[in-house]
């Protein structure tokens, strides 16, 4: 089979390795419809984390299930499913919460360097019955690739950011991610939303959605515009050193800064004394993916949360090199791309 691999700073190939085999008596093989690229895919890609050999990369995409083990009950032959990017072992007291990062054995992530990636032909899914979900009625195959990672994660970073009804949040950072989270933020009860890019048609973008647009750094112009008290909340999709600490300096006393953007390996130097005395609340989080399924679902089949536009580009699988670079422009055209094996 075909599988896209790292295996050095901006270099990107597609190789071709064994087809998988079923991992374990309660997995599934996955014959890979459409995947995508993730912005924590360009750490890898930009030499932020170390590889020692080629990885195969990817951990969201959705397909058709192509064999099963004789324990998977869930899903059959012939399902078209998407792929929750974060795995459990879906049998103990932490995946019973729907939350795999809880799994009392141990999280894993697709294309992380454990698990093979997803941007491939096939993909073998261990507990089949917790990571995957038939693709229901009415959810198209963009909306159900978000549902994998990206807006699962900008909806649980709105959720954990406490933003009050009526309120003022500020998410920093209009990739894919940050646009899932400040859809997510006004639908959960925000009034007023900063969108916090250096990129024009990001910013542009957010605009249409009811958003105001400030470049970073953003400190200035929020606390210009609330009157010098900060935002309620505010979520970083970015976590960059500077996305933190203007995070942190945009935060109201008593606020809840979210951060859900990947930091690369070196210490963030974190002001302690000044979030005590402001009483800041920082959080960081990895997405419950499987737990935003039942919330998320009927609100994208209902028309109440628009994300469509999200993916801008679409590519075939061995073009995964020109895929990977267009998402590095960060350009207001390219916000999100579509691979097609």
């Amino acid at each position: 089979m075909r599988t896209v691999v790292v295996d050095g700073p901006h270099s990107i190939r597609v190789d071709t390795r064994p087809d998988p085999v079923l991992p374990g008596p309660d997995g599934a093989i996955v014959e890979v419809t459409a995947a995508g690229i993730c912005g924590s895919d360009l750490h890898f890609y930009e030499g932020d984390f170390p590889l020692g050999e080629p990885m195969p990369l990817g951990h969201e995409a959705v397909g058709t299930v192509v064999e099963i083990g004789p324990d998977v009950r869930r899903v059959a032959v012939g399902d078209q499913v998407m792929v929750s990017s974060v795995t459990g072992c879906g049998a103990c007291p932490g995946c019973a919460t729907n939350d795999p990062v809880m799994c009392y054995n141990g999280f894993q992530i697709f294309g992380g360097g454990v698990l093979d990636g997803a941007q491939a032909d096939l993909l073998a899914v261990p507990a089949a019955d917790f990571q995957l979900l038939k693709i229901p009625d009415g959810i198209t195959t963009e909306q159900a690739l978000l549902l994998t990672d990206n807006l699962a994660t900008g909806w649980a970073a709105a959720q954990r950011a406490d933003i009050p009804y009526g309120g003022t949040v500020a998410v920093i950072g209009l990739g894919a991610v940050g646009l899932c989270a400040l859809q997510s933020a006004l639908f959960q009860g925000a009034a007023t939303a900063f969108a916090v890019d250096r990129v024009d048609g990001r910013l542009e973008r957010a605009a249409r959605w009811g958003a105001t647009p400030v470049k970073p750094p953003a400190v200035e112009a929020i606390l210009a515009a609330t009157g010098g008290r900060g935002a309620d909340a505010v979520i970083d999709a970015v976590a960059t050193d500077a996305s933190m600490t203007d995070a942190l300096n945009a935060v109201r006393p008593g606020g809840t800064v979210s951060v859900v953007g990947v930091h690369d390996l070196q210490p963030f130097p974190f002001p302690a004394l000044g979030c005590l005395i402001r009483s800041i609340t920082f959080r960081m989080t990895t997405a419950p993916v499987q737990r935003t399924w039942p919330q998320l679902i009927p609100l994208l089949r209902s028309g109440r949360l628009d994300v469509d536009g999200i993916f801008t580009t679409t590519l075939p699988l061995d073009e995964a090199a020109k895929g990977y670079a267009t998402a590095a422009s960060r350009t207001g055209d390219d916000v999100k791309i579509l691979l097609t094996p």
